[in-house]
């Protein structure tokens, strides 16, 4: 077993793999930058050292300091986390180079699933499905033009070396097509520093629904279920499931299946996850490979009792994996919502600023993945995730019920979170039903953005009339005003009505 580890990594999937270290008696080493010298993990883990200014590109994506970090510890393996450099290959071949295991997949397997069109090829050949477009990168808009033409209306441009909405764009008709094009290389190259961008056939009303995979270096790899990743806000996920409402035992079968065969085609070991988009009809598509332990692995671990993290670093010592295919049994239902200080009601816009109070749910299948305390600052210079909120029960009625539960029982303050969204999305009816997709969230935007400006109408006129009742001047006898006086309810209906 390794016998110390260091996190290249902040917030709460720091924490995660601190405690994941703790539990199997191995010693846990943070890194942070200045601005994150009192965060959570920090005081969490056995050592840590600075690695640089708040910046990222200065700190938590300085391979070399990393690096440094390690060997002055002594570490023998690194937990890249998720973000940073956990999909990077030149930082696993560094690592590998240092004589220091990275706890991932090999730079090879990165580098060739990285590449969203390499990938396509590589599926290709082992006869996984994926979605109608190209698996090479557009030369020219003639070419796209020709492309799209030929699959019809409405296609997806994709940056081929990234995700999380950037370089993406849905084009409806030909007179979109040159516009997006060059806004979705020029997103793509600022991004990644690539403006390759491919193109495929767009799938109305997709699922999104991805499947856990395990792999380890002596040639064994099981699927471990899906998850339902649909509610998405700017194609980023906000709230998963395990198991999803739309996946049938058969259909589970085959797209784990088929997730096994990628990953093998792939070379992979350690935890990855196969996505799929999946349409009206059922049938699922390869999407992409995520080479790396997904931010929503807590509903995996809920529904099969399998720690992910502590079988990361179990495989990344050497060891097999202590169960086979057949021993998988989902039980229960378990959904994460992820809290992030932003406002929705302002297009998710960030909200750093220091938490000044702070409590947290707990009870029966409840569990709460964070990496903030009260006192905490949340700074501008990262993403905004404080926190995942993960609730269990032995169907999704108790697990929706216990979520709802839960979310009235936390509380932020100082700062704006989505803590409100999920109460609605919570008590949506269709999202009750288990009807959602990927636009789910624009959908239900546009319903509750209107009600919401609708009650702000409300308020608005009632704290005009409010405001003309106070402000209206009494006549002395002699027929001069007088003013009114100075009244605090006043101030604060002037400050409702205004927010």
């Amino acid at each position: 077993m390794l016998k110390k580890i260091l996190i290249a990594n902040r917030g709460e999937i720091a924490v995660r793999v601190v405690r994941a270290c703790h539990e199997l008696g191995i010693l846990a080493v943070a890194v942070y930058s200045e601005v994150d010298r009192a965060s959570l993990h920090v005081m969490k883990a056995d050592e840590a050292y600075l690695i640089g200014p708040s910046s990222p590109a200065e700190s938590y994506l300085n391979i070399e300091r990393i690096l440094n970090a390690a060997k002055h510890c002594g570490a023998d393996a690194i937990h890249p986390g998720y973000g940073f450099l956990s999909e990077n290959p030149g930082f696993a071949t560094a690592c590998r180079d240092a004589g220091i295991k990275f706890i991932g997949p090999s730079p090879e397997a990165i580098e060739l699933m990285g590449s969203k069109t390499r990938a396509r090829r590589q599926m290709e050949k082992a006869g996984v499905p994926f979605v109608p477009g190209t698996s090479h990168g557009l030369e020219s808009l003639a070419q796209a033009s020709a492309v799209a033409a030929k699959l019809g209306y409405p296609v997806m441009l994709k940056a081929a070396a990234g995700g999380g909405g950037k370089g993406m764009r849905l084009v409806a008709n030909e007179t979109e097509l040159a516009s997006s094009l060059e806004s979705a290389r020029s997103e793509a190259l600022r991004a990644f520093g690539n403006d390759e961008v491919y193109l495929e056939k767009a799938i109305e009303s997709p699922r999104h629904i991805e499947m856990q995979v395990l792999a380890d270096e002596h040639g064994n790899c099981v699927y471990l279920g899906e998850r339902e990743c649909s509610i998405q806000r700017r194609h980023q996920k906000v709230l998963e499931e395990s198991p999803s409402p739309a996946v049938t035992l058969e259909m589970r079968a085959k797209m784990g299946t088929l997730a096994v065969q990628a990953a093998r085609a792939a070379g992979y070991t350690n935890a990855g996850t196969i996505e799929f988009l999946a349409d009206r009809n059922g049938r699922f598509y390869f999407l992409e490979m995520n080479t790396r332990l997904q931010v929503e692995h807590p509903v995996t671990e809920l529904v099969t009792g399998y720690d992910l993290v502590q079988l990361q670093i179990r495989i990344a010592a050497g060891e097999r994996i202590p169960f086979a295919q057949d021993d998988v049994r989902m039980r229960g239902h378990a959904i994460e919502c992820r809290i992030y200080a932003e406002d929705p009601e302002n297009n998710y816009f960030p909200s750093p600023g220091e938490i000044t109070a702070l409590s947290e749910p707990a009870g029966p299948g409840i569990r709460v993945d964070s990496g903030v305390y009260e006192g905490w600052r949340v700074p501008i210079e990262y993403d905004p995730l404080l926190a995942k909120l993960i609730g269990w029960g032995e169907s999704r009625e108790q697990a929706v019920g216990r979520l709802r539960r839960a979310l009235r029982e936390y509380f932020i303050g100082g700062v704006k979170t989505n803590l409100p969204l999920f109460q609605r999305i919570l008590s949506d009816p269709e999202f009750i039903a288990g009807k959602i997709d990927t636009g789910y969230l624009a959908r239900y935007r546009e319903i509750f953005g209107q009600e919401h400006a609708e009650k702000n109408q409300e308020v608005a006129a009632i704290a005009a009339a409010i405001f003309y009742a106070l402000n209206s001047e009494e006549s002395r006898s002699d027929g001069s005003a007088v003013p009114a006086a100075h009244s605090n309810w006043r101030q604060v209906a002037l400050a409702e009505g205004l927010r």
